[in-house]
């Protein structure tokens, strides 16, 4: 083959590459502008964080957070749509990834085993796992996840006890080892759904339930009996919350982290929390601002 017929394919191949690089590389944002929709991806069953009304419209801590991050982009692009879209945990990083939904909100623990796939916004939550428990659940249960010891008298382990957790969450992949050598006869349940491990602790069918903490508070509240349960003290993981986006794009993370920073420093952040969390929202307030990102 001639040089300059060589050249000249050689110099066709880099220009189809970069060609196909830039597409690839196009910005969240101007996406969004093509489309006039952000698509919001969400987790069902994780109250208070992100869950259904009674009328099907999702709501929830994250889902107004993220609605606050759509409100920005709308100042960039006029006549904005929302498409809520409910995704299961186990494909909502690659729905980020491969572009399906633009923001992914839910009760999502930032790690570094996530953070290959998919980018986070600065936190939103910070909590970490414990367990809920039914009062009778075994002794040794409430030495490990009680800061104080039980009136009875402890007892050794029981050979069958059975711990459930959520499948497909970084709590679980943690359980193991906050179990320790001391009790390695201890069985790991995995379940769909927070409220479907609910009602197997309420029917005896496990010992407890371990997820992170915030979760559990709303959960014990759906119980049939809540004055029956107790939710542990002592944390086993440090769990910050965020807003999962896509990789390589600095512009479009730089957008949520202002809205969310504009936000927690509002008057209406305090009764966003309150909404959510009671009592509980000035603590938590305090602890979002410490993690939180200036202006």
């Amino acid at each position: 083959m001639p040089a300059n017929c060589m050249r000249r394919l050689v110099l066709a191949g880099i220009i189809l590459g970069i060609s196909i690089c830039t597409a690839a590389a196009a910005q969240t944002l101007d996406l969004i502008a093509q489309k006039g929709t952000i698509r919001i991806g969400y987790i069902n069953d994780e109250e208070p964080f992100s869950f259904k009304k009674k009328d099907g419209n999702p709501t929830g801590y994250a889902i107004d957070l993220c609605g606050k991050i759509a409100d920005a982009v709308g100042r960039k692009v006029a006549n904005l749509k929302r498409d809520y879209v409910e995704i299961a945990l186990a494909d909502g990083f690659d729905a980020v990834k491969s572009g399906q939904i633009d923001l992914l909100c839910g009760a999502l623990t930032i790690n570094l085993g996530r953070r290959q796939n998919v980018d986070f916004s600065q936190p939103i939550f910070l909590t970490g796992a414990s367990a809920l428990l039914r009062k009778d659940s075994p002794d040794y249960l409430m030495v490990l996840f009680l800061d104080k010891m039980p009136a009875r008298t402890v007892k050794q382990a029981p050979a069958r006890s059975t711990i459930g957790v959520r499948a497909d969450t970084t709590t679980g992949a943690t359980l193991r080892e906050a179990l320790g050598s001391d009790v390695p006869k201890t069985r790991i349940a995995n379940f769909a759904t927070h409220q479907d491990g609910l009602n197997a602790l309420e029917d005896h069918k496990i010992d407890a339930y371990f997820a992170d903490r915030a979760l559990l508070f709303d959960l014990a509240s759906h119980a049939r009996n809540p004055s029956a349960l107790a939710i542990g003290n002592r944390l086993f993981t440090h769990e910050p919350y965020g807003i999962a986006l896509r990789q390589d794009d600095s512009a479009f993370r730089l957008l949520v982290d202002q809205a969310l920073t504009e936000t927690y420093q509002s008057g209406d952040f305090a009764k966003l929390l309150a909404t959510y969390f009671g009592e509980e929202g000035p603590i938590l307030r305090r602890e979002i601002m410490m993690q939180s990102i200036p202006q």
